[in-house]
């Protein structure tokens, strides 16, 4: 019996083993050939410079720019409001009641909805509705300048995209916080509102930065959403506003790869494009486990 539990332990261990290898092995050979198409073309004149007309010369600077502006809005747009419903969820409404189950379903449904629906929303709701509606009460001489595609309704929309991953991850770092914390700032006459402000959330301050990480990882590849909401193809300068339309790496090699009129021609600056995209996505990942891992390190010394 004691050979048969170890011979099947044996066997799950390679089975398990060789999945987790297979995997990597997968990683490594599409890493290996977007560096391998894309290394020659990655030079500093590409990174800095901006696109020609034709877009089989030039750089990507502006969006590489558009990408990062994508990015910090989002987050500044989604993680404060996904970790105020975790918080909520977590520390103020009752399991049973309705309103509660409301909330976890429409975030469970919100994380099974395509993404392409998302810009569908976003076009529909921020840009014909919120943008149109801030052009009649702002704009003079009927000025269209909210009610269109703009960096600002893109951000917004990919936040909604992200908002489930932020939820769950701050949710199940407050849940984390022992009891005991909470009961102890209690019993020493602070109220609620004070134990979550400064006992819960500075201990569960590494999963909500684990929130915002994952929703980095999940916007800055994204393009079904950005493809009606603010993105456009060829854009020779930087956006100078929020309702400025601007360039994204993920929408740039979508449209080189499907529409350029010579494929074979930008074959390398997809490639490097793709690398760019990639680097820079695990840039702001590494970046912020880097201030997780501080956090975490100060928390427990």
């Amino acid at each position: 019996m004691t050979i048969n539990r170890r011979l099947a332990g044996g066997a799950v261990v390679g089975v398990t083993g060789l999945a987790a290898f297979g995997i990597i092995a997968v990683v490594v050979l599409i890493m290996a050939s977007i560096i391998a198409g894309g290394w020659e073309t990655l030079t500093w004149d590409f990174l800095t410079s901006v696109p020609k007309e034709g877009m089989t010369e030039g750089g990507i600077f502006p969006a590489i720019v558009g990408t990062m502006l994508l990015v910090i809005i989002m987050s500044i747009a989604g993680v404060p409001v996904g970790t105020i419903t975790a918080v909520y969820l977590s520390e103020y409404a009752s399991q049973t009641s309705l309103l509660a189950r409301g909330i976890r379903f429409a975030v469970n449904t919100l994380a099974g909805v395509p993404a392409i629906v998302f810009g569908l929303f976003g076009l529909g709701f921020f840009v014909q509705v919120v943008g149109a509606g801030m052009d009649d009460l702002f704009s003079t001489g009927g000025e269209l300048r909210w009610g269109q595609p703009n960096i600002l309704w893109a951000s917004m929309t990919m936040a909604l995209l992200t908002l489930p991953v932020v939820i769950v991850s701050v949710e199940e770092a407050i849940k984390a916080v022992p009891a005991e914390l909470r009961a102890a700032s209690l019993a020493l006459g602070a109220t609620k509102w004070q134990t979550i402000w400064k006992i819960v959330l500075p201990n569960s301050l590494t999963g909500i930065l684990t929130g915002g990480i994952l929703a980095v990882s999940r916007g800055a590849g994204e393009v079904a959403p950005i493809l009606f909401t603010g993105a456009a193809y060829f854009l020779p300068h930087l956006p100078e506003s929020l309702s400025d339309q601007f360039m994204e790496l993920g929408y740039h090699v979508y449209i080189m790869a499907t529409q350029s009129t010579n494929v074979d021609a930008t074959l390398g600056i997809q490639y490097a494009t793709t690398l760019v995209l990639l680097l820079l996505t695990f840039l702001l990942n590494f970046s912020a486990i880097f201030l997780r891992s501080r956090v975490r390190a100060r928390q427990v010394s």
